[in-house]
């Protein structure tokens, strides 16, 4: 199998449906296997519901394009989310998206040779690259702010050389995945940022590249309770892995 799409999920009813559909069409013209993991991160909501009758619609011809569906049970996290879905996952090279497709899955054709050609260990995203000239919608201008704020501090506490940590579309190859997401602890969100400082530490090759990407509105990221989170997980990432190098 070449291809792991991972796509965690919370309160995502009402879009995950139109996502995975979106993905279904995307994949009817490549020439690859590939599993389609949603990873549930304790929903109160319809998303369980609504991610299997998304898969029970999957179109024919699509015999090598696989789905899976896995309930955490409890709100644990997107960074749990992603760990397990990324674990869990068989493809060679597995890249994990946001449940509301603010990059559309076509992307994938931009991460998919990095990786598999072996040329690059793990392949992100960026909002920032090229002069953001790919961001066709952009968030609020606090959120931008906001964000633009939290890289420099990743650039002053953790690491510094990539301009958009936070985007959420990644990509890994099996092995690196394996390795990272097996010592990943931070939960939150800002567990793009462990992932990448890990990354470093194991001198994976990381490719920052331009993504074409959307901002959706109904975000379901707090603009103040989950960034005061973040940079309170930000604070713990290098005394975490003081011991593991």
């Amino acid at each position: 199998m070449l291809l792991s799409l991972i796509i965690p999920a919370y309160n995502e009813s009402d879009r995950i449906g139109p996502s995975i559909e979106k993905a279904f069409s995307y994949f009817v013209g490549v020439d690859y296997d590939a599993e389609i993991i949603v990873v549930d991160d304790g929903s109160p909501d319809r998303t369980v519901d609504a991610v299997r009758e998304a898969f029970d619609r999957k179109p024919v011809g699509l015999d090598g394009i696989t789905t899976k569906v896995i309930p955490l049970g409890v709100n644990a996290g997107k960074g749990a989310a992603v760990r397990r879905g990324m674990l869990e996952a068989q493809g060679k090279v597995r890249v994990f998206t946001d449940a509301d497709f603010s990059t559309p899955v076509s992307e994938l054709a931009k991460v998919i040779p990095l990786i598999a050609s072996g040329e690059y260990d793990v392949v992100i995203g960026s909002r920032a690259a090229e002069g953001r000239a790919l961001v066709k919608k952009h968030q609020p201008w606090y959120r931008e702010a906001m964000g633009r704020f939290y890289n420099v501090i990743v650039q002053v506490l953790v690491f510094r050389g990539i301009k958009d940590t936070q985007c959420g579309f990644k990509g890994f190859s099996a092995d690196a995945a394996q390795i990272l997401f097996s010592k990943q602890k931070v939960n939150g969100f800002s567990f793009d940022v462990e992932i990448l400082y890990l990354a470093r530490r194991h001198g994976y090759r990381i490719k920052e590249i331009a993504i074409e990407w959307y901002n959706d509105e109904r975000s379901t990221v707090g603009a103040v309770s989950d960034s005061a989170k973040m940079f309170l997980e930000l604070l713990r990432i290098r005394k975490l892995h003081a011991n593991d190098f």
